[in-house]
């Protein structure tokens, strides 16, 4: 382990503040910390699963230690786990990877403690079981979807009304299907682990397509104001606008089937969310189905037309 360890040059007597530059050969270390700044929240396994599936799983579990031991990355230990490890990045360990190439432009959120990461636990790493659901079966297909492809928390501007100004996702997904033919995939990922009312579950719904239609106003000084009045805001963004995936668990599968109805009878009801799915692909599947099955089987329900259950890429 005393290559990765030098590679990243961690010198635990150093300042604070002293910026280490990242290693231009991409070393196990190297990576568990982007996926750490990526995910903020990771477990041992999870870990092993996007670094080094296939092999022992010893080694995951030397290149984590070494980062503790570098003071660039702690754990917590979850309860009610027989001692599964929870791990994320220090603020040391934060400082680090800030303008690493593959981590540019995304907000490195370090937890103050093992008692803030615990806290964080529950919704952060059952997003992580989802992504690991796509990535397991972009191995099997042959497809392009790395660790680093599902991005977390991505926040979007919303028009000053309806009570909130922000769109925030739990995951944007970028897939690429290589066969039959070469197809990009966008989407945004709800998780949802039946914590909250199935209605305000489904009031996300208005949000995304609040944000579908919204254009900002023109800025005086960026351009013209035809130019800037043209511009829909995720056109800033997204070259099409990514598809709606809701990922549920936390429930019996009884409870998550109503929970699917209430989203499929507001994008009926409302008229924002019905003219939202007549342009976008939206769908819902229980987590537990896609580790079962992977996202490719056909076991999402589109949120509009008939409830027939689908593969999330023939939406």
């Amino acid at each position: 382990m005393s290559t990765d360890l030098n590679t990243i040059a961690v010198d635990a007597a150093e300042d604070a503040r002293t910026e280490l530059q990242p290693s231009t050969e991409d070393t196990a270390a190297h990576r568990a910390m982007a996926l750490l700044a990526q995910h903020r929240l990771v477990t041992t396994p999870q870990m092993h699963q996007m670094l080094a599936p296939g092999t022992d799983r010893s080694h995951t579990s030397e290149v984590l230690n070494t980062l503790r031991e570098g003071k660039l990355a702690s754990y917590a230990v979850l309860p009610r786990s027989n001692g599964l490890r929870a791990w994320f990045l220090t603020a040391r360990g934060a400082r680090v990877v800030i303008g690493w190439p593959e981590l540019r432009g995304r907000t490195i959120q370090a937890p103050g403690s093992s008692t803030e990461a615990s806290l964080r636990a529950a919704h952060t790493l059952t997003a992580v079981r989802a992504h690991l659901t796509f990535l397991a079966d972009a191995r099997r297909r042959g497809d392009e979807y790395g660790p680093l492809d599902w991005v977390p928390e991505i926040a979007h501007r919303l028009p000053d009304t309806g009570g909130e100004d922000k769109l925030i996702a739990d995951a944007v997904l970028h897939y690429t299907a290589t066969a039959p033919r070469r197809l990009q995939f966008r989407a945004f990922v709800e998780v949802d682990r039946a914590t909250m009312s199935s209605e305000r579950l489904a009031r996300k719904l208005i949000s995304y397509a609040r944000f579908h239609d919204y254009t900002p106003q023109p800025v005086r000084g960026r351009g013209t104001v035809a130019d800037q009045a043209a511009m829909l805001a995720w056109q800033r963004f997204y070259p099409r606008f990514p598809r709606v995936l809701f990922i549920l668990t936390g429930a019996p599968a009884p409870g998550l089937r109503r929970r699917i109805d209430d989203l499929r009878a507001m994008t009926s009801g409302h008229p924002l969310v019905a003219q939202l799915a007549g342009q976008v692909q939206l769908a819902a599947a229980a987590l537990e189905d896609l580790e079962q099955q992977g996202p490719s089987a056909a076991v999402w329900t589109p949120l509009s037309g008939p409830a027939e259950q689908r593969a999330w890429m023939d939406l």
